[in-house]
């Protein structure tokens, strides 16, 4: 992937992957539907404990059939409590006290879950909160093999991929900030959202649609597509 001579399918200047982690009540009554108008298609990091899950199964189901990727994210999205401003951790979903056995099964029965809704076989893997320690040790390798990628980890090549946390900002800073990956030669950037137009750590329904129409404008610059899709060329070319 570092090669000079790797390209994308059409030749674009760089991969965009929209993600959208937590499974909230936003991505489908807002963010799915705004893809969707703009022909663009995204991946949902689903938590599988997660009551929007458990309430709204079948809105899943159909956006996965819409050619949306439904991403483990684990079952109940453990995180470092030691952190700052991480009171809301419960004490039994702190990874700082997992064993590596006890994330390589989280991960395992979501995957699971996730085929038991979509149908596929193949998964790619946000890590909640980024922590990929457990009790000490990065358990990032144990579950390597479950994966077609792990986002943030897709190459020794620290210059191919770039991501980025977007919370309250404008529909011109999100171009701007693309556009100054793409200037510094970043290959595949990968946009996290989290809440769209509600629940929490939120971009506006307005910035985002900003951002949806300057892609949808841009396809020739930018490939847009599931993190799955993506990151299946980039290891096969």
């Amino acid at each position: 992937m570092s090669d000079d001579a790797f390209t994308w399918p059409d030749g674009q200047k760089m991969a965009i992957s929209l993600s959208y982690d937590d499974a909230l009540n936003s991505h489908l009554d807002n963010a799915i539907p705004a893809l969707n108008r703009h022909g663009l298609v995204a991946s949902f990091y689903l938590i599988l404990a997660s009551p929007t899950v458990r309430d709204r199964l079948s809105e899943w189901r159909a956006a996965a059939m819409q050619g949306h990727e439904l991403g483990n994210h684990t079952i109940y999205h453990p995180c470092s409590a030691a952190l700052p401003d991480r009171d809301w951790v419960k004490s039994y979903h702190n990874i700082d006290d997992y064993a590596i056995e006890e994330i390589v099964d989280e991960v395992t029965v979501a995957n699971s879950f996730l085929h038991a809704i979509d149908g596929r076989n193949e998964r790619t893997l946000t890590v909640p909160c980024g922590d990929f320690m457990a009790s000490g040790e990065n358990y990032i390798p144990a579950v390597r093999e479950l994966f077609i990628a792990i986002k943030g980890f897709e190459s020794e090549d620290t210059t191919f991929a770039d991501w980025w946390g977007a919370i309250e900002v404008s529909g011109p800073e999100l171009v701007d900030r693309i556009e100054a990956e793409v200037a510094k030669g970043t290959k595949l950037f990968n946009i996290i959202f989290h809440g769209i137009g509600g629940d929490y750590l939120t971009v506006s329904s307005e910035a985002h649609d900003y951002l949806l129409e300057y892609l949808a404008a841009n396809q020739d610059t930018y490939w847009v597509d599931s993190y799955i899709n993506i990151m299946t060329h980039a290891y096969e070319d």
